[in-house]
């Protein structure tokens, strides 16, 4: 007993510490939502299906808006944001499955990872190393400067991929390319059936 009296005290005094490193935020998308997000750490998104534009900033902050005929109902679409250290993980599920439209703003060097269902995705402005896949659908990445990237791999399982910057056009059947650099940063994509383009 005499060692539970002494670890309790202790337990309650370094937990505030630990449980003060993460922030969890849930609510709808009725108003657009908006919370501080550090740069250059890593943001991972497990998005619905649907159309998101994702957009690097100046800001150190994570914004989202929802566009398109269906706004009005956008209460009925959950956001999720959990905030660790320099790590955070956005969640975006539910409302009506058409007509409506994603924008996003994040800091524009993150490390981002993300996995969506089916859509259309469009990321741009965004410096860090890039991990992202789609089911199906249409993926478009604007890369900046080529000199950035230490590496470079994208896939289609059916469908189009077009790379302009690395001379790559093809289309059919399990296409893909790879290219080495000597930069940093790395990009992977992937969409299983549908179009990727890089530009």
């Amino acid at each position: 007993m005499r060692y539970v009296r002494f670890l309790l005290p202790v337990f309650f005094l370094i937990s505030p510490l630990g449980f003060a490193q993460t922030k969890n935020e849930s609510t709808d998308l009725g108003k657009p939502f908006e919370a501080d997000l550090a740069s250059g750490g890593d943001l991972r998104m497990e998005l619905r299906s649907g159309e998101f534009h994702i957009v690097g900033g100046d800001e150190n902050k994570i914004v989202i808006h929802v566009t398109g005929r269906n706004a009005d109902k956008a209460n009925e679409v959950k956001v999720s944001l959990r905030r660790s250290d320099n790590n955070a993980e956005l969640h975006i599920s539910g409302g009506p499955r058409n007509d409506l439209a994603f924008d996003i703003s994040v800091p524009k060097n993150v490390k981002l990872f993300l996995r969506m269902f089916a859509g259309e995705l469009d990321v741009h402005g965004i410096s860090g190393s890039k991990d992202i896949e789609l089911h199906f659908g249409e993926l478009r990445i604007t890369l900046g400067s080529l000199g950035d990237y230490a590496h470079v791999d994208a896939s289609v399982t059916s469908g189009a991929l077009d790379a302009d910057p690395f001379g790559i056009n093809k289309g059919g059947l399990f296409r893909s390319f790879e290219k080495d650099g000597k930069g940093s940063y790395r990009l992977h994509a992937h969409v299983g059936a549908g179009q990727i383009t890089l530009d």
